[in-house]
């Protein structure tokens, strides 16, 4: 009797670990907004959202891009996968784009938000995604790159900001 008591309590234990994304948690939703910066103005949308009985945070994106400085408009698309990893129980995400790239991120705590930092050779361009609550239905984004050599000087883009729908957003 015991022994059954345990397990069900471990099970659920388990279960709502799946749905409890910790640090991350606040990023699940659907958020749209508008986002100024180099080479223009753009609009997209994005989304995390619990898959898979709550074990991934499934992120989908897009953004538009108007034509500027004689470049054609455009369309990015991209889906990250954040799971947790078995060895170290640690959040890990991978991520795929339109532009056939694919990286692999630590995800980690920072401050009241989350920060999604690539891995990747000496060699190689690192990404780091900062995403903060910037209020009860709003987020604030960074994206900065820069190669891991530290003569290389970061690059950013700006800090957008997006909120839920209903609400005004931007990111």
């Amino acid at each position: 009797m015991r022994l059954a008591f345990l397990l069900l309590m471990v099970a659920s234990t388990a279960v709502l670990a799946a749905d409890d994304w910790g640090p991350a948690q606040f990023l699940v939703g659907h958020w749209t907004g508008e986002g100024t910066g180099q080479p223009g103005n753009g609009s997209g949308a994005f989304s995390f959202a619990a898959d898979l009985a709550g074990h991934v945070l499934v992120r989908k994106s897009f953004a538009d891009y108007p034509a500027a400085d004689g470049k054609p408009a455009f369309r990015h698309d991209d889906l990250m996968i954040v799971y947790r990893d078995e060895s170290s129980h640690g959040s890990q995400a991978i991520y795929f784009d339109s532009e056939a790239h694919v990286i692999r991120y630590t995800v980690s705590p920072a401050g009241r938000g989350v920060v999604f930092l690539s891995d990747g050779a000496a060699n190689q361009v690192r990404y780091r995604m900062t995403y903060t609550p910037a209020g009860q239905d709003s987020l604030k984004s960074s994206l900065r790159s820069r190669l891991r050599a530290r003569s290389s000087p970061p690059t950013s883009r700006p800090e957008p900001t997006a909120t839920e729908p209903g609400k005004p957003k931007s990111f």
